[in-house]
């Protein structure tokens, strides 16, 4: 019985399986998220994106929790998008999706139509996961252009801006 154990054990090794004691997971876990300096790279430039195409923005970059790290307002830009570029970074950290794909996903009639519902949720377009290597980093969201798809243009243009980084 112990050779088996062991022989399992090394197989498991071999497989790059990390193994704290026999049977038992690790009890702890690496992640990785945005720099501030990577955060504020991408907002600036989702920001810029935003003017040259004649839009008053509100940006905010979230870290993988949803938690704001950093948020620009264009000194036109109306009252409400600081909060909702907040929540569109949070929702899309929270769902690890874009905001856009979850309107026709939680339409009345849908069985996740509940999301809808839950607190600090903002369901529009212009909220993004930025990912590297697979996993989750950030989120960014942006409010202010006239729509959602606007909105999304000005997000991936503040995600490339930080995606050479990203893929390192």
């Amino acid at each position: 019985m112990q050779q088996t154990k062991t022989r399992l054990l090394l197989i498991a090794l071999a497989m790059g399986v990390s193994v704290s004691a026999w049977g038992q997971e690790e009890a702890t876990f690496s992640s990785r998220s945005l720099t501030p300096a990577s955060a504020l790279k991408a907002a600036q430039a989702a920001l810029k994106a935003c003017q040259e195409g004649g839009f008053n923005v509100a940006v905010a970059v979230a870290d993988r929790s949803g938690v704001t790290q950093v948020m620009l307002r264009d000194r036109f830009a109306g009252a409400h998008t600081p909060q909702t570029a907040m929540g569109k970074a949070w929702t899309a950290a929270s769902f690890r999706a874009n905001t856009t794909d979850l309107i026709a996903m939680t339409q009345a009639g849908n069985p996740s139509y509940g999301v809808r519902h839950l607190p600090g949720v903002v369901i529009l377009g212009g909220g993004m996961p930025i990912e590297s290597h697979g996993s989750l980093v950030g989120s960014i969201g942006i409010s202010g252009a006239p729509t959602g798809a606007d909105d999304d243009r000005c997000a991936k243009a503040g995600i490339n801006a930080i995606r050479e980084s990203l893929e390192f």
